[in-house]
């Protein structure tokens, strides 16, 4: 269970009775307003990464390995997507748990992503497999003569 679906009301309801308790209807206004800034700040930032990630196609990065690299566990969706600025590619059913997302570069390598709860669990990294390069010999070098 996520308690943190019930601390947070909790806390908010304790923060406007506190306020009341203290200082009145003054009190819960200055609170209230305190839980409104709050919550629009983590709105605005919301709408912030959506609208760059609108931007982009979807399921691209620049760099798969780079996102590699930043990915930590815990970080949540919309973390992710702030760091990719683009929605990932879901390859799971819609509302089934986990969530797998795919995050495609231009070399064809891809980050997929597996979160549980809204939360990253585990990724993986796939890079294409490069073919071997098969060596030429030296293209034939005509000689000059000497200038005189």
């Amino acid at each position: 269970m996520n308690f943190r679906n019930i601390v947070v009301p909790l806390a908010a309801v304790g923060g406007l009775v506190f306020g009341f308790v203290s200082y009145g209807w003054p009190g819960v206004a200055a609170v209230g307003g305190g839980l409104m800034m709050w919550a629009l700040l983590h709105f605005t930032r919301l709408m912030n990464v959506l609208k760059k990630a609108a931007d982009r196609p979807i399921g691209h990065v620049g760099s798969a390995v780079m996102l590699n690299a930043k990915l930590r566990p815990g970080v949540n969706l919309m973390h992710v997507v702030a760091m990719t600025r683009s929605l990932g590619q879901l390859l799971s059913d819609d509302g089934a748990q986990p969530e797998l997302y795919r995050w495609t570069d231009g070399t064809r390598s891809f980050v997929t992503c597996e979160f549980k709860n809204g939360k990253l669990a585990k990724w993986e990294l796939v890079r294409p497999v490069q073919e071997e390069e098969v060596p030429q010999a030296p293209a034939p070098v005509a000689e000059v003569p000497p200038a005189p």
